[in-house]
């Protein structure tokens, strides 16, 4: 079973709709009994860092999603929902996130070395993923060619812990696209979107 917590923000039907496409089976819900108890967690989000930490904070999950976290459960943010793992997002202010990876989310202008770049935002399009070390939720990438994965942000993280980053991609400069602690898990692009290798990559993760 695959939760997938509601806060009512994130394209939330079309990454359940992905996850029954590959065998699972899903509950969409805000209830933290149930998110705190769940045997697998994926934290959508669409929009800006802001606003989807305080709907998190302001229906009373984000303890339920540590609790679920320190249980050892496979744990999964996509899009937004991988940023909200850092520590902090600067989107319109500085806002915490739920502090489960050490970093910060920044925009496409400010460059990982601090400088400033004249990108367009968002960044929109197919990219590549470039892999800096293995791990399951990338098991049978390479049998649908090179992997392209599809992305829609103006943010990306820099992470403090260079261990933490399990794939980058690059948009004027390379920058987290798949980052990993422990059982907690993030992707930047949307795997709904993503064809082959985004499903293979909610597949590998329902496998975890």
């Amino acid at each position: 079973m695959v939760t997938i917590i509601d806060y009512g923000i994130g394209n939330l039907r079309s990454i359940e709709k992905a996850f029954r496409a590959v065998g699972a089976d899903v509950l969409r819900t805000d209830d933290p009994d149930a998110i705190a108890t769940a045997e697998r967690l994926v934290l959508p989000g669409v929009g800006a860092f802001g606003s989807c930490i305080n709907e998190i904070r302001s229906r009373e999950v984000e303890d339920a999603i540590h609790a679920a976290i320190d249980r050892g459960i496979p744990f999964l943010g996509v899009c937004v929902g991988m940023q909200l793992l850092f520590d902090e997002g600067l989107e319109h202010g500085t806002h915490q996130g739920l502090g489960l990876l050490p970093g910060q989310v920044v925009h496409f202008h400010r460059a990982a070395n601090g400088e400033t770049t004249d990108l367009k935002v968002p960044h929109m399009g197919w990219n590549v993923l470039s892999p800096t070390r293995s791990s399951p939720l990338f098991d049978g990438l390479d049998e649908g060619g090179e992997p392209y994965v599809y992305f829609v942000h103006s943010y990306h993280a820099v992470a403090a812990d260079a261990s933490d980053v399990l794939a980058t991609s690059s948009y004027g400069h390379a920058f987290p696209a798949v980052v990993q602690r422990d059982n907690v898990f993030g992707v930047q692009f949307h795997p709904e979107k993503s064809q082959y290798h985004g499903l293979r990559i909610l597949e590998n993760f329902t496998q975890l």
